[in-house]
């Protein structure tokens, strides 16, 4: 049997790991190619250090994920990671420290196995700080959206898909799972995507809407193990080395890849060039490396590079700032809890936002007293972004707790906008993009990317 060509992957985040993994499976000798000392991507782990001194490792963002993430489940446990004890599963809730807001039941057996749609029910007809007009509108809109096969007309909004819904509905529903999910504010994200993460949730199968919280450090819920097991499997994983450039070889027979010298990069024995190389960076990185390229291309490859290069460009950003705060008496009721909407807290001229949700680490499995506060597209001032948390801090908390450190992750999605164009898998002849930012149903997410990475790993 001739062997199959061999791969090389640029980028160790949780798409392009995903995507090496398959392709080992299935008998590609793979080569992971990373430029930082650590695994992961935006979803890696850190290092900070409490006020005692003791070091503590976090995220450099706080995730969560949901129980409908079935490909990344699958892939945690294919690469040896024990869902059961890394991820702590509870029932959805989105309630405030109040007690408001929406929470599916959790029920013992045989109850638990009614349909997903009567959890959902439930949670609406028992969500306190609703009347029942609120629930009877939101019901009435979650009907008319099943009805419409969970799809809506490109180039809507999700205020303009929710504007008939009363207030108290969009604010502590709508808004926060939005923006949790899209990263984007309704007013601008995408209706047809949202209601694609909302029919996969909420109307999925059972457990779809579960929340899975990471009792590990991101590094070790995923990316360490995955570079683990493809050492073991024989691959390489190269953590450190950055990719100057790419050159295509003459008659479009693979590609080089270059060091950051100039100095090539041997594919593995017998082959002179790649044959197939993924780009699993992120779009504007992927988009820098293209540009290089294109100077050294045949004209024909040239304008599709430049072509897909123009497309990766034209996305837009938005932020996500994590604060990391800690005090002796610092305690959450339960390990996460969304935060009351803007009214107490309003956003201010310069875009600065409050934290949406706040996470409780020492209920997972962290050191007593850290708390983690998530900001979803946050302003650019990360100054007035942790004065804002300290605000919020000291009304929930009843103290103010000391900030151990901001991390902005200033790329962290894209917005996820209506009728957005997002660039294909498929650059030019043999070379490929991986990433949550691809073409696909999904917003930025964890599930998009790896998804991304296991479409890109079938096809080829």
């Amino acid at each position: 049997m001739k062997p199959l060509p061999p791969i090389a992957i640029i980028g160790a985040g949780w798409a392009g790991l995903a995507c090496a993994v398959q392709l080992a499976q299935r008998g590609h000798s793979v080569q992971v190619f990373e430029a930082a000392r650590t695994p992961g991507g935006r979803a890696r782990t850190v290092q900070l250090h409490l006020p005692d001194g003791n070091p503590v490792d976090v995220d450099n963002g706080q995730h969560i994920l949901i129980g409908a993430y079935r490909d990344s489940l699958a892939l945690m446990q294919q690469v040896g990671v024990d869902v059961q004890q890394a991820l702590l599963r509870t029932a959805m809730d989105l309630r405030t420290p109040d007690g408001h807001g929406l929470c599916l039941p959790h029920w013992p057996r045989p109850w638990n196995a009614l349909p997903q749609q009567a959890h959902v029910l439930a949670g609406l007809l028992g969500c306190r700080g609703w009347t029942l007009g609120d629930k009877l509108a939101l019901l009435r809109a979650s009907l008319r959206w099943q009805w419409m096969g969970f799809t809506c007309p490109p180039t809507q909004t999700v205020a303009e898909l929710c504007c008939d819904l009363p207030a108290a509905v969009q604010s502590s529903l709508i808004e926060p799972l939005c923006v949790s999910a899209l990263n984007t504010p309704m007013v601008q994200a995408s209706a047809s995507v949202f209601l694609r993460v909302l029919q996969d949730a909420l109307f999925g199968g059972r457990g779809g809407a579960d929340l899975l919280l990471p009792r590990v450090p991101l590094g070790q819920l995923l990316a360490e193990p995955a570079c683990h097991w493809l050492q073991t499997q024989g691959h390489h994983v190269y953590l450190g080395q950055r990719i100057g450039s790419l050159r295509m070889a003459d008659g479009d027979a693979g590609w080089q890849l270059l060091q950051p010298s100039g100095q090539p990069i041997a594919p593995p024995d017998g082959h002179d060039y790649w044959p197939h190389v993924a780009l699993a960076t992120s779009a504007a990185n992927s988009a820098a490396m293209l540009a290089a390229c294109a100077q050294a291309a045949t004209k024909t490859i040239a304008n599709t590079l430049h072509a897909w290069q123009q497309q990766a460009a034209a996305l837009q950003y938005l932020p996500i700032a994590t604060v990391y705060t800690w005090s002796a008496h610092s305690h959450l009721p339960r390990p996460m809890v969304a935060l009351p909407a803007l009214q107490a807290v309003p956003t201010d001229s310069a875009g600065t936002v409050p934290a949406q949700f706040v996470f409780d680490r020492g209920q997972l499995g962290g050191p007593a007293g850290l708390l983690a506060w998530v900001v979803s597209a946050c302003g650019p001032d990360a100054a007035a972004t942790e004065a804002l948390v300290l605000q919020q801090a000291s009304t929930l908390l009843g103290h103010q707790p000391q900030v151990l450190q901001t991390i902005v992750e200033k790329r962290a999605t894209f917005a996820c906008t209506p009728a957005l164009k997002r660039p294909s898998s498929r650059i030019a002849p043999g070379l490929w993009a991986v990433g949550d930012y691809v073409e696909g149903p999904y917003p930025a997410t964890l599930e998009g990317a790896v998804r991304c990475g296991f479409e890109l790993a079938n096809s080829l």
